[in-house]
């Protein structure tokens, strides 16, 4: 299936929202989605930091605009599709992108209250947001919901425990919206990075003994920059991908089969 301009990649006319927009791997997304003819909503925690990308795309010529949301809170979810909603009148694309993990340890060392955190932001939230947007993507025809887990919901490392858990979550999320929403036209897939060069996994990559034996046993020998996703990002929130839901697709350098 092509669009009017009879290339499949463009979002002429439609509305993406991405959480954990304002940096890495959210940004590079939010970034290509608008590059190609999307009008953007760039969403993390700060308002300042989501106004200064918004800011940065303008300038470049592209639409978008910041709302703070911290994916954790209800009421903010509501706040940010409301807000959506009055400024472009609906919404077409989805990317829950933000994510916590706020520990690196054995399962043992995890109690009720970190699992409780993690859980409400790695899969609580987007399955809200998502509940939220489903009709507005419905009464327009259809839409994409793109969520963003990890391999480590496929494949745990140790110390990811609870992190793994919730990323688990996610893939299985995405399947069951998947199987709900089908006949609204509304896809939801899954991408599922490998190690990322971005802050959220600094823990990984600045630590040098971590990083080596990572990539070692890589195929391609070496992490992804945060723009190596956003190819899947933008294939999963057009037309290219029509024929696609309830996948789940991996980017992670080999690492599954390593």
């Amino acid at each position: 299936m092509t669009t009017a301009s009879g290339n499949p990649f463009r979002l002429d006319g439609k509305v993406a929202v991405l959480t954990g927009a304002s940096k890495g791997i959210g940004l590079e997304m939010a970034r290509l989605l608008a590059e190609q003819g999307a009008q953007v909503v760039i969403s993390s925690r700060k308002q300042e930091a989501v106004d200064q990308v918004a800011e940065t795309f303008r300038q470049d010529g592209l639409e978008a605009t910041g709302i703070a949301c911290h994916v954790g809170e209800e009421e903010q979810l509501k706040a940010l599709v409301d807000q959506t909603v009055d400024r472009y009148g609906g919404i077409d694309i989805l990317v829950n992108n933000a994510a916590t993990n706020p520990v690196f340890g054995p399962l043992l060392q995890a109690d009720g209250a970190l699992f409780e955190k993690i859980m409400a932001v790695n899969v609580k939230g987007p399955m809200l947001l998502s509940n939220l947007v489903q009709p507005l993507m419905a009464e327009r025809g259809g839409g994409s919901v793109i969520h963003i887990s990890s391999v480590e919901g496929i494949k745990p490392s140790f110390g990811l425990g609870v992190y793994s858990v919730s990323k688990a979550a996610l893939i299985s999320l995405t399947q069951a919206q998947a199987r709900e929403w089908g006949g609204a036209g509304i896809r939801v897939n899954v991408i599922c990075p490998g190690l990322v060069k971005t802050k959220f996994s600094a823990a990984l990559w600045q630590n040098e003994a971590i990083l080596k034996q990572i990539e070692q046993n890589l195929p391609l020998g070496r992490m992804a920059m945060p723009g190596e996703m956003a190819g899947l990002a933008l294939f999963l929130a057009s037309e290219a991908s029509s024929y696609c839901t309830g996948s789940i697709f991996t980017a992670d350098g080999g690492h599954l089969i390593a």
